[in-house]
């Protein structure tokens, strides 16, 4: 792997992300793969330090039955507090709680509120209007206070599952950013596509293909990208197939998502090599963001590099390439 921090100094990359208006260039989590851990599965938890995947999340809602919830939420507030964070093997520590329309989202934040630390991010499922976001916020805002939400570099990781979020998605995405830039709430940084729910929703099959999908995903990573927040694909349900998740990860990154969620600890390395640029992309990125960089202090607009027009567009996929990598290295 190219060692990105003797080619491109991390000044130099802050520098050309805030010229080029990338938010928030040098705080970029990767999240190439999302595994869930149970919370009501303590020796589950107790392996969490030395997950490899990018983001390991603390699950409360799916991959928990409604009997096991009162444990998990008690499981999860202690594991917040116990785990190691500045030695763990993933890049972030997420932590899902249950929905708004699941009536548990307070019961959730009331327990893991107990807790001293926060996760790195906290991620919400099913989120199918802005008026959900309203109650969300109100919830943290009650458990957690205003000064425990703003003086944090927590983020905030939303699910959309339904045909209603997906159609109301760019209101949905506006509303939540705006809450971070008014009120101080948790920065929305990423967005995971729920398939099994939306093909619950639509009354649709899931297959191993994955063309129920095709629309809404392609519409999904569509709206993420419009806000330059990172966009998360669907399970591969079948833990057994590891060519089909290679194949429906490689079509996922040739789309523009930015990572999968993945069940299974089996499923890791697939999709997040996968979802890591070839050694030749990378070359490319890291002469482009210096080429971009010498035409622009000589006052220059578009210009040509390897035989193609470059603008702002593609300097910017030039610096997600770059984040990503020198994230994943250090």
């Amino acid at each position: 792997m190219i060692s990105l921090q003797k080619m491109l100094p991390k000044t130099f990359i802050r520098h050309i992300s805030q010229f080029a208006g990338v938010r928030d260039a040098a705080k970029y989590v990767p999240r190439r793969a999302l595994l869930y851990v149970p919370a009501s599965n303590q020796k589950m938890l107790d392996k969490i330090p030395t997950m490899q995947a990018d983001s390991v999340v603390i699950e409360l809602e799916d991959g928990v039955a409604l009997t096991a919830k009162a444990e998990a939420r008690a499981q999860a507030a202690v594991a917040l507090d116990k785990i190691p964070y500045h030695s763990l093997a993933c890049q972030e520590l997420g932590l899902r709680v249950n929905s708004v329309s699941s009536g548990l989202l307070e019961d959730d934040i009331k327990a893991i509120s107990k807790a001293e630390k926060l996760p790195h991010a906290f991620m919400v499922p099913k989120v199918d209007s802005p008026e959900d976001l309203v109650t969300i916020y109100n919830i943290f805002r009650e458990h957690y206070g205003d000064e425990r939400i703003t003086n944090t570099n927590t983020r905030l990781v939303i699910w959309i599952e339904s045909a209603r979020a997906l159609l109301d998605m760019p209101r949905i995405l506006s509303s939540t950013l705006n809450l971070h830039k008014q009120a101080g709430f948790f920065k929305l940084d990423a967005v995971v596509f729920g398939s099994d729910d939306f093909c619950a929703d639509i009354g649709s099959t899931r297959s191993s293909h994955g063309t129920e999908t095709l629309f809404a995903r392609q519409k999904f990573v569509t709206c993420c990208k419009a806000f330059q927040l990172q966009a998360i694909d669907s399970v591969y349900i079948d833990i057994k197939d590891l060519d089909g998740l290679k194949r429906q990860s490689a079509e996922g990154r040739q789309w523009g998502f930015t990572g999968k969620q993945v069940i299974h600890p089996s499923q890791v390395s697939v999709v997040q090599e996968q979802f890591l640029p070839p050694k030749e992309r990378i070359e490319w990125a890291t002469e482009l963001v210096h080429a971009y960089s010498e035409h622009e202090s000589l006052g220059k607009g578009a210009f040509q590099f390897r035989g193609q027009m470059i603008d702002r567009p593609l300097l910017l996929q030039a610096l997600n390439i770059i984040q990503l990598v020198e994230r994943v290295q250090n």
